[in-house]
């Protein structure tokens, strides 16, 4: 037996090897245990599929006063999926979220307008053109808090519900930081 580079070791009998050993790579046998496990995980998967049972429609002979139509009679089985359970628009945590939209909304309100009558400016470039009259930046604040909602309500009509509940997520964070931002440089 003699010792090669890499802890490789060969065997060696009248000068003929027999057999090569080498050093254990903990790397490769956790490549090699990978791609066995995701091999087997997807022969099983592929095993256990079943393809869906045909429903035949049946046809109904309905014989009308002057000629008889034929109208199919539908089966209860079909092969697509129940669709998710849609929850109303109103539940309680939108409304929840809404209340904080809200909340946050009038709270920007405040600290913008005490701020803008001790002196200061409005950072905001889409809110400045309201700065200068009190109706028409609580206007403004109305309408951001009604656009949160409509936004809302139209990614919950079009069945992104996620995102419908991401939107007032976003105007309370940055209400929040408005305010927050606002109240320490008075």
């Amino acid at each position: 037996m003699t010792r090669l580079d890499n802890c490789q070791l060969k065997y060696v009998l009248s000068g003929n090897p027999l057999l090569m050993l080498t050093k254990y790579s903990p790397l490769k046998c956790r490549a090699q245990s990978a791609c066995l496990a995701i091999a087997f995980i997807f022969s099983t998967l592929a095993a256990a599929q079943t393809a869906p049972q045909p429903t035949l429609i049946s046809y109904e002979t309905v014989a009308y006063k002057t000629s008889v139509a034929v109208e199919p009679v539908r089966s209860s089985d079909s092969f697509l999926p129940q669709a998710p359970s849609q929850h109303k628009f109103l539940d309680g945590k939108n409304r929840l979220l809404f209340s904080t939209v809200a909340i946050f909304s009038a709270g920007d309100f405040a600290v913008t307008h005490m701020n803008l009558a001790n002196g200061g400016r409005e950072l905001n470039p889409l809110v400045r053109p309201f700065a200068g009259s009190t109706p028409a930046l609580a206007a403004n604040f109305a309408g951001q808090t009604a656009g949160v909602i409509a936004i809302s309500y139209l990614l919950h009509k079009t069945g992104h519900h996620r995102l419908e509940r991401m939107a007032p997520a976003v105007n309370i964070a940055s209400s929040a930081f408005a305010v927050a931002y606002g109240l320490s440089h008075r």
